[in-house]
């Protein structure tokens, strides 16, 4: 099966169109199948205290200052959008509430997000849902039970979907990657299950490959040492060429697990073993 391989910008496009354009650029020319972003109601989703809370960053000194910089708007989204139809690129991405969920309503984006954070909100997770978009689901910070309750809701409202194998830390260490939970969860749950990496490096995710996942999402980025919490968990523009490159060959690799002689053996075989 092919893999669907997304290119998370999220939010590492800090607040400039352009660099999110550029990042929009570099997943379509290193053969990524989408992008995504994230898209917040700031009032919403942080609480007052905590955006009067102290921050410094290139948009001011608290943390609401910031959050709001980094956050696109109509304007920004409609940029985005007429971007991606010209570069030939679906894009989507994660609402983190409903007002978020509704302000995605007026693009044709062909698939939906669930991140973790939201995994455990009901009311969200039916709203999805009922939108009857294809679904990626991840699941870091959340139990199974979390887990059977969104499968539940999503197979009640007939919507398609796909669980994310993802551990919730940025970046993660690799003895937490615990990639055996993509098969866990494929037996749990019998859907089709991907891989949201955060860790550095591609070998995670090329394992995960391995183990028969049907998405990997990465998170991209111009410069790992640009200004962002997820820059240093993202991958830049050759090690993204170099995982797509990866992920194509092992997808040819896999074979169907039948033990034959191919013909191609047949002629090594009588020449290794005329002495017998």
């Amino acid at each position: 099966m092919r893999v669907f391989i997304i290119a998370e910008i999220g939010i590492n496009h800090n607040g400039d169109v352009g660099i999110a354009k550029q990042l929009v650029q570099m997943a379509k020319s290193c053969g990524c199948d989408a992008v995504k972003f994230q898209k917040r109601t700031i009032e919403r989703v942080y609480s007052r205290e905590f955006l009067d809370s102290p921050r410094e960053s290139p948009w001011g000194k608290t943390q609401g200052e910031q959050k709001r910089g980094l956050e696109f708007g109509r304007d920004e989204y409609d940029m985005i959008d007429a971007y991606c139809r010209e570069k030939e690129i679906p894009w989507f991405a994660s609402a983190w509430d409903m007002e978020s969920l509704a302000f995605l309503d007026r693009y044709d984006c062909p698939y939906n997000k669930v991140p973790s954070a939201m995994i455990v909100c009901e009311d969200f997770l039916h709203a999805v849902a009922a939108r009857g978009k294809h679904t990626f689901i991840s699941t870091a910070m959340s139990t199974m039970d979390d887990i059977a309750r969104a499968v539940r809701i999503f197979r009640q409202a007939g919507c398609s979907f796909e669980l994310m194998h993802c551990v919730g830390t940025y970046p993660m260490a690799v003895e937490n990657a615990n990639l055996r939970c993509i098969e866990s969860l494929r037996e749990a749950f019998q859907c089709n299950v991907g891989y949201s990496g955060h860790e550095t490096g591609l070998a995670v995710s090329v394992g995960a490959v391995m183990l028969g996942i049907t998405s990997l999402e990465r998170h991209i980025t111009l410069d790992r040492s640009m200004y962002g919490s997820d820059q240093a968990a993202s991958v830049e523009g050759a090690g993204l060429l170099q995982l797509c490159r990866y992920v194509r060959i092992l997808e040819r690799a896999q074979g169907d697990g039948i033990k034959r002689i191919l013909p191609e053996e047949e002629h090594v075989a009588r020449k290794l073993r005329a002495h017998l």
